[in-house]
C-alpha cells in the first residue's frame, strides 16, 4: 500500500501542474482535482468540472499523463467522444493517438501490478 501512497503523493504534485498548463490552452476552467487508485479508468471529468486521475499514471511516460490530462480537460467543452471532441484534443495535443495506443497496450498490465 505504501507504493500506492507514494504514487498518489507524486501525482498530487505532477498532475495539477499539467492541468494548469493545459486548461488555458483549451480555454476551460475546472473544479477539484482528485487522485485515486482505480482499476479501470485513467481519468474522468464530472459535469461540474471536477477531475479525477489514476495515481498509476505516475508509472507512465510524461506524454501519457499529458494525453490523459488533455483528454479530460477537453470534456469541459464536449462531454462526449465526438469528432469535435477529438478535434479539440488533437489541437492541443497532436500526438494524442500515439500515447493513447501506448496506454491501451501497457495500461492493463500496469493496473494489474498494483494492489
Amino acid at each position: 500500500m505504501d507504493e500506492v501512497r507514494e504514487l498518489a503523493d507524486k501525482a498530487l504534485k505532477v498532475i495539477p501542474e499539467r492541468v494548469s498548463h493545459y486548461a488555458p490552452l483549451i480555454g476551460v476552467m475546472y473544479g477539484r482535482i482528485t487522485i485515486r487508485n482505480q482499476r479501470s479508468k485513467w481519468g474522468s471529468c464530472s459535469g461540474k468540472g471536477n477531475l479525477n486521475f489514476n495515481c498509476i499514471l505516475m508509472l507512465t511516460p510524461p506524454e501519457v499523463i499529458d494525453s490523459v490530462v488533455a483528454h479530460e480537460l477537453c470534456h469541459r467543452k464536449e462531454m462526449n467522444h465526438s469528432e469535435r471532441f477529438y478535434a479539440e484534443v488533437l489541437r492541443v495535443f497532436p500526438e494524442y493517438w500515439k500515447w493513447d495506443k501506448w496506454l491501451k497496450d501497457a495500461g492493463t498490465m500496469l493496473m494489474n501490478i498494483m494492489p
